[in-house]
């Protein structure tokens, strides 16, 4: 069974042709972990560039997130049925929930129950969560138990680290994923990083993918240019230096680029 992959491919915001595109090449570069969610509208796309590209199922590692309009106990599984008949799928690798219950309109136990339902139903290898605080971390603990949630899928870069969330998914034994890794962009612009990335030969994001790595932080970044999707690939070959890590540890503001009125309370 495939673990899931330091680096893998970030599908929000992709469409149609572009997610098709994207996928494919990402795919022919040498990536195996794609991300998508139901919320996206793209697992057809996603779907369809799996199949055309002809890569052994086993060789994969695909993600998928179940959206908060079918965290009740109707409409759970046939949503994952659904996600799994647009990407041409027997199983996902991973499925999370996408964010917590607005306002614990549904019980965190309901959905989560759902939710092992998909893994013992083999809809999915592993299951868990994203956009999930300190507290409801605890909550799904106690209702799964301890070694369920593979990953808790945040926002994270290097300006807002997330560092007591990190530790705390750290201490209970979960994974942690970084999305919008690069802070859409803004990480390309910075002069640190910079300064970081020309002494190494590199560029700012393969910087900041190899300070994740350092972390133990899995990343999901998103581009859909295939030049920019190599040079994030071969982020392994910049090495840093304490005192680099030190440098973007540094960098922390804590500022939240995905903040919807929907969301938790955040640590």
């Amino acid at each position: 069974m495939q673990s899931m992959p330091q680096l893998g491919v970030g599908t929000f915001r992709l469409e149609d042709d572009v997610a098709r595109k994207t996928v494919t090449d990402a795919l022919s570069i040498g990536f195996c972990h794609i991300d998508t969610a139901q919320f996206y509208g793209n697992e057809e796309a996603i779907g369809d560039a799996i199949q055309t590209a002809g890569i052994n199922r086993e060789e994969l590692f695909v993600t998928t997130k179940v959206w908060h309009d079918h965290l009740d106990q109707g409409s759970f599984i046939p949503s994952v049925h659904e996600s799994l008949n647009k990407l041409k799928m027997a199983y996902v690798d991973l499925l999370l929930i996408h964010w917590p219950s607005p306002n614990d309109h549904i019980p965190m136990e309901n959905y989560l129950a759902s939710l092992k339902q998909a893994k013992e139903e083999g809809l999915t290898r592993h299951i868990g969560v994203s956009n999930f605080t300190m507290a409801q971390i605890d909550k799904a603990v106690e209702i799964l138990g301890e070694g369920e949630i593979l990953t808790n899928q945040i926002e994270l870069h290097p300006f807002m680290q997330n560092r007591q969330v990190v530790e705390h998914c750290k201490e209970k034994g979960i994974s942690v994923t970084a999305y919008m890794p690069f802070a859409v962009g803004k990480v390309m612009k910075n002069d640190e990083l910079l300064n970081i990335a020309a002494a190494h030969g590199a560029n700012p994001a393969q910087v900041v993918l190899a300070w994740m790595d350092a972390k133990g932080i899995h990343a999901i970044p998103s581009s859909t240019n295939k030049d920019h999707l190599q040079a994030n690939f071969d982020y392994t070959q910049v090495r840093l230096s304490d005192e680099d890590i030190q440098r973007i540890d540094d960098l922390d503001n804590g500022e939240r680029i995905v903040s919807p009125d929907f969301g938790p309370k955040w640590d």
